[in-house]
């Protein structure tokens, strides 16, 4: 397959959108990625991450791309797991403490850290609303995300929440009690969770 077939490939595959690293995998050399870029009137929308025209912007996957480690939570992990239907602004996501977070921070991102070993723990792939996977957190980590950072969330967004998540036919509950009693929230879900199941 020649160059120019594979890159056209992967920007349908990706839904309009070409990365760098996918066509140096595919074995396409960096010139002739850019001169399809040129030639296609592909638009730059973050280092090594190209959008065409007719693509629908997805800020969540630009994002992702741009910060890989990082994984959307909080009311952006709601939106991503349909238990919310009022799209996030700005997204919320997490890093590992230490990460220097300062240009997302610039952009508007609202960005929460944790100690490392809690990063980790219930990460997920999702579909952004234009289709690209991206990372995030399952619905029992972010619950237990919304009880640490209620300060933060508005109140009827945090009831919602959690009103939705007991509505899952899917939902963990003892995962849940599990994760909350690593995040220190054990008590506080316990007497939400009796109130709405009783």
């Amino acid at each position: 397959m020649a160059s120019t077939e594979k890159l056209t490939t992967l920007l349908q595959t990706n839904n309009g959108f070409l990365k760098t690293s996918d066509a140096v995998s595919a074995g396409v050399s960096r010139t002739v990625l850019g001169d399809f870029v040129r030639k296609n009137g592909l638009e730059r929308v973050a280092h090594g991450l190209y959008m065409s025209q007719d693509a629908w912007e997805d800020g969540l996957f630009v994002i992702q791309v741009r910060y890989p480690e990082a994984v959307f939570s909080h009311e952006t992990a709601l939106y991503l797991l349909r238990l919310t239907e009022r799209e996030p602004a700005p997204f919320s996501l997490t890093l590992k403490a230490g990460t220097n977070a300062t240009g997302l921070t610039r952009q508007g991102v609202k960005v929460y850290k944790v100690k490392q070993e809690l990063f980790g723990e219930g990460v997920i792939a999702a579909l952004s609303p234009s289709g690209h996977s991206v990372k995030t957190y399952n619905a029992e980590r972010t619950i237990c995300d919304l009880f640490r950072s209620r300060r933060n969330i508005e109140i009827q967004d945090f009831q919602s929440a959690v009103r939705n998540y007991v509505r899952l036919k899917e939902k963990n509950i003892p995962q849940l009690m599990r994760c909350a009693k690593a995040f220190s929230v054990e008590k506080q879900v316990r007497q939400y969770l009796e109130a709405l199941l009783s």
